[in-house]
Formats: C-alpha cells, sequence, structure tokens
C-alpha cells in the first residue's frame, strides 16, 4: 500500500510544481533538510543532540512554505524543463541559494558531530547562524514572488 500512496504523492506533486525548475528547487532543498536529521540521527550524545535539534526543526518548519513558493511560482511562471524563466529568476536564484545553505549547515552540523565524539567542546552558533541564513533566503524568496504577484 505504501507503493500507491508514494505514487499518488508524486502525481499531486507533479501537478503542483510540475516537472522543471520549480520541482527541482522543492526536491533540493527537501534532499538538503533530510540530509541534515540524518547526520543528527548519528549523533549519540544527548546534549550535542538537544542544542542542534532546535535550529534543525526551525529549518524543517520551512518546508511547508518552500512548497508553496515553488507552487506558486509554477502558476506564474509555469516550467516542464531545465530553463529558468526569466519573470521569476531572482526567485529561484534565492531558492537555490537556501537549498545550498541548507546543505552547508548539514556539513557544519557533521562537522559538530565529530568535534563531539573526540570530546571537544562545541559551540552551536555556527548552526543558528546557518539556519538564520536559510531563513533569511526563504524569506528574500517569498519578498521576490510577492512583488511578481
Amino acid at each position: 500500500m505504501a507503493f500507491f500512496s508514494r505514487l499518488r504523492a508524486q502525481r499531486a506533486a507533479n501537478r503542483e510544481l510540475g516537472e522543471g525548475v520549480w520541482r527541482r528547487a522543492h526536491d533540493r532543498f527537501t534532499r538538503s533538510l533530510d540530509r541534515i536529521f540524518q547526520v543528527l540521527e548519528g549523533i549519540n550524545d544527548v546534549e550535542v543532540y538537544n542544542q542542534l535539534v532546535k535550529p534543525a526543526n526551525e529549518m524543517a518548519d520551512l518546508l511547508p512554505m518552500v512548497r508553496q513558493l515553488c507552487t506558486d511560482a509554477q502558476r506564474i511562471t509555469p516550467s516542464e524543463d531545465e530553463v529558468i524563466p526569466q519573470a521569476t529568476a531572482s526567485v529561484h536564484r534565492s531558492l537555490t541559494k537556501s537549498a545550498n545553505d541548507l546543505a552547508t549547515t548539514a556539513q557544519v552540523i557533521a562537522m559538530m558531530r565529530m568535534q563531539a565524539e573526540a570530546g571537544s567542546p562545541i559551540n552551536v552558533l555556527s548552526v543558528v547562524h546557518r539556519a538564520q541564513i536559510v531563513k533569511e533566503d526563504v524569506n528574500r524568496a517569498a519578498q521576490l514572488l510577492e512583488a511578481l504577484k
């Protein structure tokens, strides 16, 4: 049964996001977010995990907004290929940057995990800073898209 529900979800995503740049922007953000939680799952130190889970959850809270932005952008400038629509190129750039910054955040968390495993002290402020950059990227995309409506 899980196969059919995944298939239905994929078809719904294709309807909303298309199969072009907006779908890829959404999927890139989702993969980066998944990577953050994969790295978090590998943290054995409960104290370190608890410090990092709050900023990770804050970034996860952005996913519905990213999906809505991609859906709206697909409605305004439909895309079914790799060509970025000129009218919404800045929105795409901000969403792509947010996914890249999210992936960088996963790398920072992975390095912190290694530091903690080695017994070195960690400072969660770098993760908080990276999370703030991701939020700013997504908010910028929202502002740019709103200006086009």
